[in-house]
């Protein structure tokens, strides 16, 4: 952790080991996702099985997130933390020993993932609801900002080096030092605070929780709305990418180094967005974040072509750039309206719509390329992200949602619930994406 001394004032101890440890595994992370689908092509799978093996990682996340958001809100975040980065070092570890010892079966590799989505779905509500409560209001856009530049810089690092190391040593070894990552930042996440944390009420039991979160998410129609977009839209991008980009890549790109930097083009468009928020502070937040993420639609139009590398790069470099605008915005949103007892639950249903379709995609996406082809298939991919986020643009909160400034925010607070808009109640509250591949 960097000496206090150099850091910002708002930039406390668990706003930097939490900063810390996203950075180590999304270095993992980043190339593990190429190393995963090269090593079910290179054990003889086809599309249908990479499908197979990335629907079993987020099967387990749907099954389990909502369980772990009202854990998260009911024992100490960190611990949950450390407990799933534990779960996903063994058995990333394992998948690594199977890969680099032998032919790794089909079912051998999708009951790992399983575990790693496992992991991921109790990790995940539990750090972004850390994550959120580390910062005062009055820096909250800047301090996501930053923490999704440093991360995305991560991603950059480790989807190129992911796919150069998949190319020259192997899967396997990948896989490996994957594990190795979440066992660092695992150790990193030991030593978080939580004191600050109010004690929660006695009494409720994890139904009652559940009702909570779900009572506070659905009186939202900004909230459930961009959810329900993001469930659309990451179930065909997870699907893009898990599956048709290795193998337009392998067929037409050269194989994975260049879709390692392809994705790694993306991962620099994103750290270059987030620089651009730690500037830029839009003051209709979800009409800002909503209108950035249309050009999402451009890789797998790229792809679909396909067009050559070069303008695949500088499509994917695009697209991380303007979505994010989305990303900051919306964390910025969910600071400024989400009690902060309640973060870790709201921030599940969150991450519940947003992967839920994504299992479906990716096992269907082997089939959808057998019986309308890949072009086609991929065609279908823009249009259906163009579609969701225009719809998402009807919901009048969503074009209306604005930036509070730290004097409203401490009137908010001194006064108890603000009257939020269309008549809903919102609370002010001093600090995810919530997207998965943003706190892993």
């Amino acid at each position: 952790m960097p000496d206090s001394s150099s850091r910002p004032s708002w930039a406390g101890r668990n706003y930097s080991l939490l900063t810390g440890a996203a950075v180590v595994t999304s270095l993992g992370a980043n190339g593990s996702l190429i190393a995963a689908a090269f090593a079910v092509l290179d054990a003889g799978g086809d599309a249908g099985d990479v499908g197979l093996v990335a629907a079993a990682r987020t099967l387990p996340l749907v099954v389990f997130l909502l369980i772990g958001g009202a854990v998260a809100d009911r024992l100490p975040r960190h611990r949950v933390m450390v407990a799933a980065n534990a779960l996903n070092c063994v058995s990333q570890g394992a998948f690594a020993v199977l890969v680099l010892t032998g032919e790794p079966r089909l079912w051998q590799m999708m009951l790992l993932t399983a575990l790693g989505g496992t992991g991921q779905a109790f990790f995940s509500p539990a750090a972004e609801g850390m994550l959120l409560s580390s910062v005062e209001g009055e820096h909250a856009g800047r301090a996501f900002a930053l923490f999704r530049m440093a991360t995305q810089g991560a991603a950059l690092g480790g989807a190129a080096l992911g796919g150069a190391l998949v190319a020259a040593i192997g899967p396997g070894w990948v896989l490996a030092l994957d594990a190795a990552c979440f066992a660092l930042a695992g150790a990193c996440r030991a030593f978080l605070d939580v004191s600050h944390i109010p004690p929660r009420e006695p009494g409720t039991g994890l139904l009652a929780d559940l009702r909570d979160g779900w009572a506070e998410f659905i009186g939202r129609p900004w909230l459930w709305g961009i959810v329900v977009q993001f469930s659309l839209v990451n179930a065909v991008v997870g699907a893009a990418n898990a599956v048709y980009g290795p193998l337009v890549a392998r067929d037409s790109l050269g194989g994975a180094g260049p879709w390692g930097l392809a994705l790694g083009a993306f991962g620099a468009g994103t750290a270059a967005g987030a620089l651009l928020m730690t500037r830029y502070r839009p003051r209709r937040l979800l009409l800002a974040g909503t209108l950035s993420v249309f050009p999402l639609a451009l890789p797998p139009a790229a792809l679909a072509v396909p067009v050559p590398v070069g303008a695949l790069y500088a499509v994917m470099f695009l697209s991380g750039a303007t979505v994010e605008i989305f990303g900051v915005s919306w964390m910025t949103a969910l600071h400024q309206e989400i009690p902060e007892h309640k973060l870790s639950r709201v921030s599940a249903y969150d991450w519940f719509g947003s992967v839920a379709l994504i299992p479906l995609a990716t096992a269907l996406a082997g089939p959808a390329q057998s019986a309308f082809g890949r072009t086609p298939s991929l065609w279908g991919t823009s249009a259906l992200i163009l579609t969701a986020t225009a719809l998402v643009l009807l919901i009048p909160d969503v074009r209306g949602l604005r930036r509070r400034d730290t004097a409203s925010a401490v009137s908010a607070d001194a006064e108890g619930p603000v009257r939020g808009l269309g008549g809903r109640d919102g609370v002010g509250v001093g600090e995810g994406a919530g997207r998965a591949d943003e706190l892993a």
